[in-house]
């Protein structure tokens, strides 16, 4: 959950059970609205500011009856399904067959993608459209190849810039403006604000919106003890990850199962949702208390959100 879906929410007048004693009493979801699928642990780039080549995963790639069971377990929910985590989704030749299969009678289902658009070939776009997915995401974080390549190591920017323009066409020339959002996103450093404007300008009107984002820093990326933030989490609200092996996780920063909460191959994904291990962590954050456990204790995610509307029995900020 980002800030600004925390801040339209109308804070429930009665406590959770399991919330009792609390600092903060958080609305947690009676089951999750967001589902990431890491289909695949690998990235076709080497971007320096991310640890996804420090996974090492096996399988490395998720087995068909795993994000079949997945999607099985949650039809009808109304879930947004996300088929990638720390990994690039179309290093994954299934894409269009996986988006096909969660959109297979249930209207209530949506498919959303970000990329950084290397690999998205005219026919993979076309076949994504046709599949129905409803969201792509574009990430590319700058507006020439100069401040591009340096922090996208790996990717080819005029690839990447031919390839997005193209499916950007045929989204717009194939009638799918209003079906399927597209966003072309940049993190904002240094090295590219002086073209953010230009970036605008010329994404603007080829897609549904253009997002200048800011760069975040994932736990255990050089945080100390004493860096933790004793405060609640909107990450675990509505939302659950599935690592290749069937693993479930309350946090998509989680690259090294730190906070593992069941297995989907053992259990069902309400059972998981539901569980043992993700009470306790939900209630370990309502009281504040990252520092107990392992993930969250490197993580200073949220540490200037006002979770003052949420606080109860005289929990602060």
């Amino acid at each position: 959950m980002r800030p600004r879906q925390a801040d339209q929410i109308i804070t429930p007048g009665t406590l959770p059970e399991n919330s009792a004693g609390a600092r903060w009493k958080m609305p947690f979801a009676a089951r999750p609205k967001y589902i990431q699928l890491e289909t695949v642990t690998k990235c076709n780039a080497k971007c320096p500011f991310c640890p996804q080549n420090e996974i090492v995963r096996d399988p490395a790639r998720m087995p068909t009856e795993t994000w079949q069971k997945v999607v099985d377990d949650t039809r009808g929910w109304g879930i947004t399904y996300r088929p990638f985590l720390t990994n690039e989704p179309f290093v994954d030749n299934r894409m269009p067959e996986i988006v096909r299969y969660i959109k297979d009678n249930d209207p209530t289902a949506r498919v959303e993608f970000n990329t950084n658009g290397e690999l998205v070939t005219e026919k993979l776009g076309l076949a994504l459209l046709e599949a129905g997915v409803d969201i792509m995401r574009f990430s590319i974080d700058g507006f020439s190849k100069e401040t591009y390549e340096p922090s996208r190591i790996g990717i080819d920017y005029d690839k990447v810039i031919e390839r997005t323009v193209r499916f950007l066409e045929i989204w717009d020339e194939g009638g799918y403006r209003d079906k399927v959002f597209t966003e072309l996103r940049m993190i904002e450093v240094p090295e590219n604000t002086h073209e953010i404007t230009a970036y605008k300008e010329f994404w603007g009107p080829k897609c549904s919106e253009v997002l200048i984002t800011h760069m975040y820093q994932w736990p255990w990326t050089g945080q100390k003890r004493e860096d933790v933030v004793l405060k609640p989490c909107l990450k675990i609200l509505d939302e659950v990850f599935f690592y290749t092996n069937g693993n479930a996780t309350i946090c998509c920063w989680d690259v090294h199962e730190r906070a593992v909460i069941g297995n989907v191959n053992e259990m069902s994904v309400s059972e998981i949702w539901e569980g043992y291990a993700a009470r306790c962590m939900r209630a370990t954050l309502d009281d504040g208390r990252r520092d107990l456990l392992n993930l969250c204790s490197r993580c200073n995610a949220y540490q200037d959100y006002d979770f003052s509307k949420f606080a109860t029995n005289g929990g602060t900020e």
